[in-house]
């Protein structure tokens, strides 16, 4: 594989612009770019998340979503009108029922908490969340393929299923809201 990074410090950021994968250069200001970092954010969180040694049959999966975000983040650095596989939507949500046959079912809302790992999905999930909205405020100025924006949703859908099952798989008790 022929090396791509050969250098990390460039200095040609120094003016507050970015170089995109497509040649053209951005504020760093910009909605794509605030997008692209929020992506970025969601994969290092999951990153964080799938090094958990509890989750061994979770991290191949784990895995996969990061690449999957990689695919996202290339395809917005591209500026690109191709996006992201429908397959890798429908596999995404696969896994959400898979997941979640294996739950009992909510009679009432839950709060984050439980067991660690199980909180942690939960905080990406609400990252997740932030990274939807930052890609559907860019594509009111941007391109951007619809699929990467429906892959971020259901993989929010994804994190909430993931950190229920944590929680039960673990033997902890899924803390339920208390309305006050």
């Amino acid at each position: 594989m022929t090396k791509r990074i050969t250098k990390v410090t460039t200095k040609t950021g120094d003016d507050g612009t970015t170089g995109m994968a497509d040649g053209s250069r951005l504020s760093k200001s910009s909605a794509l770019i605030s997008a692209i970092g929020e992506i970025d954010e969601l994969n290092s969180w999951i990153g964080l998340l799938a090094s958990s040694s509890s989750l061994n049959k979770e991290i191949e999966l784990l895995r996969k979503i990061q690449n999957d975000l990689f695919d996202i983040g290339g395809c917005l650095a591209m500026r690109s009108r191709i996006g992201l596989d429908e397959r890798k939507i429908e596999w995404l949500e696969e896994r959400v029922n898979e997941h979640n046959k294996e739950l009992p079912s909510l009679d009432n809302f839950i709060l984050p908490g439980g067991h660690k790992d199980s909180s942690k999905a939960q905080i990406i999930r609400a990252v997740c969340r932030r990274s939807e909205r930052a890609l559907v405020l860019a594509s009111e100025t941007e391109l951007i393929n619809v699929n990467c924006i429906i892959y971020i949703n259901r993989l929010s859908d994804f994190l909430f299923v993931l950190a229920r099952k944590i929680n039960i798989d673990s033997g902890e008790e899924e803390i339920l809201w208390e309305q006050t």
